[in-house]
């Protein structure tokens, strides 16, 4: 079966690049012929096709609508909405290709579901992974300031506008609020694409709740991580690990602040962003002086901060989808404490490999934290279920014989 996968970003960026390129990694040691269609990647050479770690990649128009002066910006804001020169590029890939199914995932903005249009055109069925919210919300997070929003919900576009939550920006939020409503008006999405994946059954069926009423298909998919490549580490230190990007969304302030109920226990804070200055401000406001910030890390380094810890802590306020620093918790023997927020406790056995509290509930969550760290014998214990439950769930075969099952529904529908 040849495989043709679109995403916007081929350097990763976040979990999204990780789980594109996973995809690719599992199709292509199944035998598969794979090539991918992405941006942000400079091969040297041009932009014909090339290869990247044996894996063919051709890069499409990327549209800068952020930097500039104001009228070029306004004026680059249609190709963000509906790419006319990816879309006739993606046509001539397609034919040079000849690819058995289209496999797409973030597509907005950069490639923009214009190609959806053309692989219907040109008889190829499209299956759509969806790792953020950005088929129902205008900002990607169904969050803003601080709170979950449903604001959008029945096509209510506008309310971007009214709570300017596209980065912030009234510009970005207006521009953001109009792309949904030309793909809202197109349907580009429900009208082109067999079925819709998900990594989480909350989005699923916070997808169905939105679009209710609606003609579509949609799978769990999971996701593309391999557990049993992974040793468990073996090893339990003296402190909780929260590893992540720190933003308003991510909760790290009211992990903070349980930690001012637990002075016997130790958190580290593996990460960077805007919230920084204001999470270390918070943390010497309240006197914890059982708080390391780490800032950045990377690759070896993360990898022994996480297998030295005694468990990994997960504490979003928003709807979080499922994030890859579950599955990496859980592969080395790490329980995870979580919120009860998206498709976290799905993963998460409460008293068995974690716990999961209210999000918000700073007594919970340090009652969660206190239990595993008073007891030497808990963390063993919980990390040897969460590695079991690791490695039986996430694996190559179990993904690759759900994914295919699904490659193969489609082109049946089509």
């Amino acid at each position: 079966m040849r495989v043709l996968l679109a995403h916007k970003f081929w350097k990763k960026v976040g979990g999204a690049e990780a789980y594109f390129q996973d995809v690719i990694r599992i199709l292509e040691s199944n035998g598969h012929e794979v090539m991918a269609y992405s941006t942000i990647f400079d091969p040297g050479g041009g932009k014909d096709i090339f290869k990247v770690n044996d894996q063919k990649v051709k890069l499409g128009h990327y549209v800068d609508y952020l930097n500039g002066n104001i009228i070029k910006r306004f004026g680059r804001i249609p190709a963000t909405i509906y790419n006319k020169k990816n879309k006739e590029e993606f046509r001539q890939l397609l034919r040079e290709f000849k690819p058995d199914i289209v496999h797409v995932f973030a597509i907005y903005v950069t490639i923009t579901p214009s190609i959806l249009e053309v692989c219907k055109e040109e008889g190829v069925p499209v299956v759509m992974s969806c790792n953020d919210y950005k088929h129902l919300c205008p900002n990607y997070r169904l969050f803003h300031h601080g709170h979950i929003c449903e604001d959008c919900k029945g096509g209510r576009f506008y309310m971007a506008i009214l709570n300017n939550c596209c980065k912030h920006s009234i510009g970005v939020s207006i521009a953001s609020a109009v792309e949904s409503y030309y793909h809202d008006y197109k349907d580009i999405f429900r009208k082109n694409v067999k079925t819709f994946l998900f990594e989480s059954e909350f989005m699923l069926n916070k997808t169905r709740e939105f679009w209710d009423g609606k003609e579509f298909n949609t799978a769990f998919l999971g996701k593309p991580f391999d557990a049993t490549a992974i040793k468990a580490s073996g090893v339990y230190g003296d402190y909780i690990l929260y590893m992540g990007r720190l933003s308003d969304e991510k909760g790290v302030d009211i992990l903070i602040k349980a930690m001012q109920l637990v002075p016997s226990a130790k958190l580290k804070i593996a990460g960077d962003g805007n919230y920084m200055s204001r999470l270390k401000q918070l943390a010497k406001e309240l006197g914890c002086d059982n708080v390391e910030f780490l800032g950045m890390v990377v690759g070896d380094e993360l990898k022994k901060t996480i297998s030295e810890s005694l468990c990994v802590v997960v504490p979003s306020l928003w709807y979080e989808n499922f994030p890859y620093v579950m599955t990496e918790a859980f592969a080395m023997g790490k329980a995870v404490i979580g919120s009860d927020k998206g498709g976290i406790p799905e993963y998460i056995k409460h008293g068995k490999n974690g716990f999961v509290y209210h999000s918000n509930n700073v007594n919970e969550l340090s009652e969660c934290i206190r239990s595993i760290c008073s007891d030497a014998s808990v963390p063993v214990s919980m990390g040897a279920e969460a590695k079991s439950m690791a490695d039986e769930m996430f694996n190559d075969p179990v993904f690759y014989n759900r994914l295919i099952k699904i490659y193969q529904d489609a082109i049946r529908l089509d």
